[in-house]
């Protein structure tokens, strides 16, 4: 038992779903809210919201890779280079799952596991908060990552919501000490986006810190043993070795199973294009993707204030920026465990500090959902009557919002 499994798990599958069912039943009633609004809206305009929702921009990629395969790519007039092998398979090998056991198309297909996907990353977004602070904090933050302002992408063929699921139940592993399938639940989020690597980072630095309060907590008095000193005889010394060696080797295959997914598929896209171990990078750049320190994202917010319309974009996307900046900030504040801690950063640095597709930024921090637990602590200790409104009123713009930004011509 380490400092980080400092709650008891529920004691089975039954009284955990019982115990997240408020949250569950919440989150599908805000879902449910935005497709609505969706359909409306999208009906006024003479749209599809279905359509909207399966085969629109990265939707249309997946299911080229689940219909195809990889090698499909399209060429610009300006020469860049559009490769299906930016999108990482496990989407749409369960596309093709879905599809070969089922008569559904392959975007139905896609809608089915964002459906179902959304449900899993809802609960477990659940049992990571209720871990660290309690099932009441724990149904606020569901909640809050339901109302995203861009929440809608949760309900899309997209792969937000499969990757979060995998990342936030990778997380509660992790602070339950379940290291094998923390690390296997990482692997799969490594198949899912390339921000995988994030909950890769978050196995190894707990895992690494668990090793060090292992190792400090066998040491009598916190002093080391000097190596020559000779084993104390017991009756029970062979118990009190193998019981930290399990330990270890369970820690250990926890890591190496982690980045597997990740690197094996970047692996294998650099064999496939012939470029080496980095052919990854190359088949970013075609898409003019990149991680340059959030320099051209910088340069994209400052010529906005070029005008005065679009000086007022300007300034909400530097409150926004500031907004989740502080978010961290709380959360480190407010000794948020190690791993989530570790997490968050790096799916933050990596939506803040790429270099293109400023429009999609909010989307690629949806999966960012500890930056949500400050504001779920806040909401969790008001009376129910009042959080619920707070809820309520976001819920409903949040629909519209979404309802609006879907039909509009920029890819979400």
């Amino acid at each position: 038992m380490t400092d980080l499994e400092t709650r008891a798990a529920p004691s089975s599958r039954a009284g955990a779903l019982r115990r997240a069912a408020p949250a569950l039943l919440g989150y599908a009633a805000v879902r449910a809210l935005g497709l609505v609004a969706l359909a409306v809206w999208s009906a006024a305009r003479d749209k599809s919201a279905y359509t909207l929702l399966t085969a629109r921009w990265d939707a249309l990629w997946y299911t080229r890779v689940a219909e195809l395969g990889y090698g499909y790519e399209v060429r610009l007039a300006n020469g860049d280079v559009h490769s299906n092998l930016a999108f990482f398979p496990l989407l749409p090998w369960l596309e093709r799952l879905v599809t070969a056991v089922s008569p559904l198309s392959y975007a139905d297909g896609g809608f089915l596991v964002g459906l179902f996907a959304s449900l899993a990353a809802a609960w477990g977004i659940f049992a990571v908060a209720d871990h660290v602070y309690g099932r009441r904090a724990g149904v606020c933050a569901v909640l809050l990552w339901a109302v995203l302002p861009v929440g809608i992408v949760q309900s899309m063929a997209y792969s937000e919501s499969l990757f979060t699921a995998l990342a936030a139940w990778a997380l509660y592993a992790v602070l339950t000490g379940r290291w094998p399938a923390a690390g296997t639940l990482a692997l799969l989020a490594g198949l899912t986006r390339p921000v995988g690597m994030a909950v890769v980072a978050a196995v190894w630095v707990a895992a690494l810190a668990s090793f060090v309060r292992d190792r400090r907590a066998r040491e009598p008095d916190g002093a080391r043993i000097a190596p020559s000193a000779p084993a104390p005889a017991s009756a029970s010394a062979p118990d009190s070795i193998s019981a930290p060696a399990s330990a270890d080797a369970s820690r250990v295959l926890g890591m190496l199973l982690a980045p597997l997914g990740t690197a094996g598929y970047v692996l294998w896209v650099g064999h496939h294009t012939g470029k080496g171990p980095l052919g990854y990078l190359d088949v970013q750049a075609g898409w003019r993707n990149g991680f340059d320190g959030g320099y051209a994202f910088a340069r994209f917010v400052a010529e906005k204030f070029t005008s005065f319309p679009s000086a007022l974009a300007g300034v909400g996307l530097i409150v926004g920026v500031a907004s989740v900046i502080w978010l961290y900030a709380v959360g480190v504040r407010q000794r948020q465990p190690l791993p989530l801690l570790v997490y968050t950063g790096v799916v933050t640095a990596l939506a803040l500090c790429a270099s293109s597709y400023f429009g999609s930024k909010p989307r690629l921090l949806v999966p960012a959902f500890p930056l949500l637990l400050p504001l779920a602590l806040a909401l969790a200790r008001l009376r129910t009557r009042r959080s619920a409104l707070v809820l309520g009123s976001v819920a409903v713009a949040s629909a519209v919002y979404g309802a609006f930004w879907l039909n509009g011509p920029g890819p979400p």
